[in-house]
């Protein structure tokens, strides 16, 4: 299968910010990195900043995701994951983290806090219509499938 890749333009608005890296080959997101210690106590949340802005290929996002590793062994996650960045966004590029852990979370500098996964996106037509077509699930929503 052939490789494809897309250019992803990066500038560093601090001295100290880490680009964005894949720590495996074949890995889906690039590791985001803190350029600043911040404690996030219990059951509050925190603007973490990256030092760096991007410029995405058009028809593209990237996505912000959580690090499974500080979900896991911490409670810390992304609050709203997978945040969107969209193509036309010039800021810097800043991380909420929310500590569901019961103790303080210290972020380190350079530590890595995040993911960023760079997806094509669909422009779509919108269809105003009187009815939709019917499936087997219909309207049956959370839960409708039971848990076994």
């Amino acid at each position: 299968m052939k490789e494809s890749t897309i250019q992803l333009k990066i500038t560093k608005i601090n001295e100290t910010a880490k680009l964005p890296q894949y720590a495996h080959d074949g890995d889906a997101g690039m590791d985001l990195f803190s350029i600043e210690e911040v404690i996030i106590p219990p059951s509050e949340t925190a603007l973490i900043h990256t030092g760096i802005k991007i410029e995405l290929p058009r028809n593209t996002e990237a996505q912000v995701r959580p690090r499974s590793g500080l979900a896991l062994k911490h409670s810390i996650t992304v609050l709203n994951t997978p945040g969107t960045i969209d193509e036309g966004y010039r800021g810097e590029i800043g991380i909420i983290l929310i500590n569901h852990g019961k103790l303080p979370f210290k972020v380190e500098k350079n530590m890595k806090i995040a993911q960023m996964v760079v997806k094509p996106v669909l422009k779509v037509n919108i269809i105003k219509v009187q009815q939709l077509s019917e499936t087997e699930r219909s309207e049956g929503g959370f839960g409708s499938t039971g848990v076994k």
